[in-house]
């Protein structure tokens, strides 16, 4: 669920997956950070700063959802505790903080995805006003290709 409040734009996102492969499997696969951008046609530009899936870790990116826009961000991991749970501060065109939790066993995984940003932009500020049904749409598109594509990933044991 998408949630926008306050004048300026700011999305509140709760959002819960299930994977029907192992809690294990889902864990091996999160943590391969430098695969990201082969998975999701909305990411670009990718790079990872740090040694993988642990705290100080910075991913760069840009992401193009599918509006006329682009954000470049960088995403720096906190705590990330395996087969539980990643936080992370977002900097950049979007400014906020996200956390992921998981839970499940040797046939699924479930995942709880929630995350507070702002669009810093003033291009996309000012659009919001106005056109926020939009830009919310774009966000859950992202996010549905996300989840639709980890999913696939997940699915054909990692030969994408």
């Amino acid at each position: 669920m998408t949630r926008v409040r306050n004048s300026a734009l700011v999305i509140e996102y709760d959002g819960r997956f299930t994977f029907p492969v192992s809690l294990a499997q889902t864990w091996a696969t999160v943590t391969q950070v430098d695969r990201f951008s082969s998975w999701w046609a909305w990411l670009s530009e990718f790079s990872v700063e740090g040694e993988g899936l642990q705290r100080g870790t910075v991913l760069h990116g840009v992401v193009a959802p599918p509006l006329p826009y682009r954000m470049r961000l960088d995403v720096v991991l906190g705590e990330c505790v395996p087969e539980r749970r990643i936080t992370a501060l977002v900097h950049g065109d979007l400014e906020g903080a996200a956390e992921f939790t998981f839970e499940g066993d040797d046939a699924e995984t479930r995942t709880h995805a929630t995350w507070t940003i702002e669009m810093m932009q003033r291009p996309m500020r000012m659009a919001s006003r106005v056109a926020h049904p939009v830009l919310m749409w774009g966000h859950d598109r992202v996010v549905d290709a996300t989840v639709d594509g980890f999913r696939c990933h997940l699915l054909d044991g990692g030969t994408r």
